[in-house]
């Protein structure tokens, strides 16, 4: 070979994509992934992110490995959690929750953090912007607060002459400053009296569901979070127990007994979290990957619940719905 062609090869080689140079061939990616809930409540759900993974070519168990961890609705074990995986020195996290966050913040400023899910995240300060995330977090952003106004017309089609609705959240949880103020704009909008109870230990379920019953609320919205989604069958249960009709904001709730869910899939959620773990791999920076926000929102309504309660769902609300559960 050439003195000259040689050195025009090193150049092109000093020229190629950091991407392509980032893989680093055989090395076995470690990806940490956090869960607010319990393995039983959210397996079927964080198995989007691995689906996404493979298709888009990535090996389990060759190319990459996943450190799961679960805190089974306990917030307060989130520090120990991302402590742990920083010591394991992984290449990159994925919280299926945004609670996680502030844990992983202190715990890390360097590991890319990739939201599966998150509100606001501009707002609650994880994000600079969502075209530019800056510093190591991005991922993706749900619209869970501009949903409010739908499920309350929801709640008010399907239940007569509703006018107070309950407002169930967890205080730990970040994603409930957002959707609260959205709620409470939305059920003044619509002549509602919002009641916000909270709950954030399995002991303060029972208690926040009498709260309102005490208050005559018609209906009940629950927040979307992860220690709720780790009580979902009891929560429903507690709901049905008391005949108030509920709104989730994600399908498992109504296939477990909830009246309607009217929200995004977390699946999909998470199997689209895959494409920024995939970006990271090959050597973007968060920092630099543009924050997504999904608008797929689903109806689903429980007509054997309805039934139970005694509620007619006009009929219009079934033909607008994406799935009935018989």
């Amino acid at each position: 070979m050439r003195r000259r062609n040689f050195i025009s090869l090193l150049g092109g080689a000093a020229a190629w994509p950091l991407t392509a140079r980032a893989q680093q061939p055989g090395k076995v990616w470690r990806i940490g992934v956090i869960s607010g809930a319990s393995p039983a409540s959210t397996a079927h759900i964080l198995a989007g992110f691995p689906q996404g993974m493979r298709e888009l070519g990535h090996v389990e168990g060759k190319d990459f490995v996943i450190e799961w961890r679960y805190v089974d609705g306990d917030y307060g074990r989130f520090p120990d959690v991302a402590a742990d995986l920083v010591r394991l020195k992984v290449d990159a996290i994925m919280t299926g929750t945004p609670a996680a966050l502030p844990a992983l913040r202190q715990a890390t400023s360097t590991i890319p953090i990739v939201m599966g899910y998150s509100t606001d995240p501009v707002g609650n300060g994880f994000v600079a912007s969502l075209a530019r995330p800056g510093g190591n977090i991005t991922g993706l952003a749900s619209s869970l607060d501009d949903i409010a106004p739908k499920q309350i017309e929801l709640l008010a089609t399907a239940v007569p002459s509703l006018t107070r609705v309950g407002f169930l959240s967890n205080p730990g949880n970040p994603n409930q400053p957002p959707v609260l103020r959205s709620a409470r704009t939305a059920a003044e909008k619509a002549g509602v009296v919002l009641v916000a109870v909270e709950a954030s230990t399995p002991g303060e379920l029972e208690p926040a569901i009498a709260s309102l019953i005490r208050e005559r609320v018609g209906a009940a919205i629950v927040n979307s979070d992860g220690f709720f989604n780790s009580q979902r069958q009891r929560l429903v249960d507690l709901a049905l127990a008391a005949r108030l009709p509920t709104m989730f904001a994600q399908r498992e709730y109504a296939a477990a007994g909830g009246l309607m869910s009217y929200g995004e899939s977390l699946f999909e959620f998470f199997r689209r979290s895959a494409s920024y773990v995939d970006k990271i791999i090959k050597g973007a920076k968060a920092a630099d990957l543009p924050i997504e926000q999904p608008t797929r929102f689903n109806l689903v309504i429980n007509r054997k619940t309805a039934d139970a309660l005694g509620i007619t769902i006009p009929a219009q609300l079934y033909i607008f719905a994406d799935e009935v559960i018989e």
